[in-house]
């Protein structure tokens, strides 16, 4: 099933018709009409796997995607045109420029925490660089993943663009057939496998992974707003977020106010049940509470604690049929387990507990105290690299000076997450939390490969002598001038600048020998007078 999926994708891939700049704006404004007329049935499938709020899928996942769509729409034609480059001496009068083009078949293994988003994103830079792709969604997030599997052939090119659904075995069966990219969103311990599984074709892959992404808090700043701030990043999908601030570091002297503030704000977010609120969200399965649980061991919450597995959402037998009129695929949903963990904060974390060893990933908070700027950002490097790094922080210079001296996939100063909401920023982390980078042009340009192309005339040949045997010292020299010679960029404006500066250059030049001749022929005059005088 695996290998005639993407039998099918390559032939597609070959015949030329993912090249097309209108083929291309054609598919992206299907999946634009996708996400726009299938908004209410996508909302419905993330409440069966997350107990995401109706209103919380379109600012967390819908309008990052339609923004990412129309992007590409309207910069598709800049971004795929040849990049003219600087020339040296021996190119000036060549045509040298990157033509991006097409990788071929990429596969997008998504994630089940932000399944359309992590999904689809990718896919517009895959559809934009003119690629087929094979979309793995999750298997966890299943009700979307099914969604997901119907729509997609309904709104594009179904050969092209295939979704294979299905489990560990169907992602690993996947992994050994020969890619022409991987894009893999997840955990890190599954990146590496990825990552191996790739070696094995020399596949090249982007891998958005995760990590502990540190909050740091000034005594100084307003504490009441960053905690403010912390908890909607640190709670928004039930804690499940890649880079949700993963944990607090701040001065003992106001850790009590950190505590108090974020014990207010989730009063105000979520009331005083969270199990009641509509917008509180739900740990994914039993495997992850237990996890989630495990982490919490040995420790009095100072905030929040309550867990239920138990307590569930029961979704009645349906068939998408019903849902979705307008295409013909059944298929029920019985008794999912929907397991809750209430917002919890922990305070006095110790450094080398369990808790700091390992991505968090839910409702956990652990706050850990450190005596200044310089132990958090010591605390910080003595870590991995993570994905993201959160300041908050007045003054200007101490924030310049902790971003100079860590480093992170990204940072965001004041807040959380927002950075992840600009296409014009490259999201990725660095070292264990991934390697490669997309959104906008960033995805664009990862799955494309940036092609060197030179042109040149069969006319004027006498320019290549020096380069041709039998060499002697005068082409030798001719051939190291024109090579040490700088770039030139060719572009019209700066061409017209270029020839005037070497105008003026070498009329300076002559000047400034007849200065020199004329002044050692006045020295060879002074010492012949003054030796005739002796």
């Amino acid at each position: 099933m695996e290998r005639q999926l993407l039998q099918r994708a390559k032939e597609a891939f070959i015949s030329g018709r993912a090249r097309p700049l209108e083929f291309r704006l054609q598919q992206l404004h299907a999946l634009q009409r996708m996400i726009m007329e299938k908004e209410t049935e996508i909302s419905t499938a993330l409440k069966q796997d997350i107990n995401r709020s109706q209103y919380d899928t379109p600012l967390l996942e819908l309008i990052s995607i339609e923004n990412e769509i129309k992007l590409a729409i309207e910069k598709l034609a800049q971004w795929a045109a040849p990049r003219p480059v600087e020339k040296n001496l021996f190119t000036i009068s060549d045509e040298v420029y990157i033509q991006p083009e097409p990788l071929g078949v990429v596969l997008i293994i998504g994630a089940w925490n932000y399944p359309w988003a992590l999904t689809l994103i990718p896919l517009v830079g895959a559809i934009a660089a003119g690629n087929a792709a094979v979309v793995k969604p999750s298997e966890l997030s299943e009700s979307s993943s099914l969604l997901l599997h119907a729509l997609l052939p309904r709104y594009l090119d179904k050969d092209l663009y295939p979704v294979m659904t299905g489990g560990v075995s169907e992602t690993q069966q996947l992994l050994r057939l020969r890619f022409d990219h991987i894009f893999y969103t997840g955990s890190s311990t599954a990146g590496k496998l990825v990552m191996e599984a790739a070696a094995h074709h020399l596949t090249p892959v982007t891998l958005e992974l995760g990590g502990k992404s540190p909050c740091y808090i000034d005594k100084d700043c307003d504490v009441r707003t960053a905690c403010r701030r912390v908890t909607w990043g640190k709670f928004v999908n039930c804690g499940q977020t890649c880079i949700a601030p993963d944990y607090i570091l701040c001065e003992p002297c106001i850790q009590g106010q950190v505590v108090e503030f974020i014990r207010e704000t989730l009063l105000e977010f979520y009331g005083a049940d969270p199990k009641c609120s509509p917008d509180y969200g739900r740990i994914i399965n039993q495997k992850h509470f237990r996890r989630i649980m495990s982490l919490m061991e040995g420790y009095t919450p100072v905030v929040g604690g309550q867990s239920d597995s138990s307590q569930c959402y029961i979704g009645k037998e349906r068939h998408f049929k019903s849902l979705f009129t307008s295409f013909c695929f059944h298929s029920s949903f019985i008794n999912s387990i929907l397991p809750l963990t209430a917002p919890t904060v922990l305070k006095d974390v110790p450094p080398h507990s369990r808790l700091m060893q390992e991505e968090i990933f839910g409702p956990l908070l652990p706050i850990v105290t450190v005596s200044d700027m310089d132990n958090a950002i010591n605390f910080i490097n003595e870590r991995e690299k993570p994905l993201a790094l959160y300041i908050f922080c007045s003054d200007q210079k101490a924030i310049k000076r902790m971003i100079e001296e860590t480093t992170s996939g990204g940072v965001t100063v004041n807040d959380v997450m927002m950075h992840y909401t600009v296409s014009s920023l490259p999201f990725g982390g660095v070292g264990q939390s991934g390697m490669g980078r997309y959104h906008g042009k960033h995805t664009f340009d990862q799955l494309s490969h940036q092609r060197a192309c030179l042109i040149r005339s069969l006319k004027m040949e006498r320019v290549n002598l020096a380069r041709y045997p039998p060499q002697d010292r005068r082409r030798a020299r001719r051939v190291r001038m024109a090579l040490r010679s700088p770039l030139i960029d060719t572009s019209k404006r700066t061409l017209i600048w270029a020839v005037v500066a070497t105008i003026l250059g070498i009329g300076l030049l002559i000047t400034l020998l007849v200065i020199l001749l004329i002044a050692a022929g006045l020295n060879c005059t002074c010492w012949y007078w003054r030796g005739f005088y002796n």
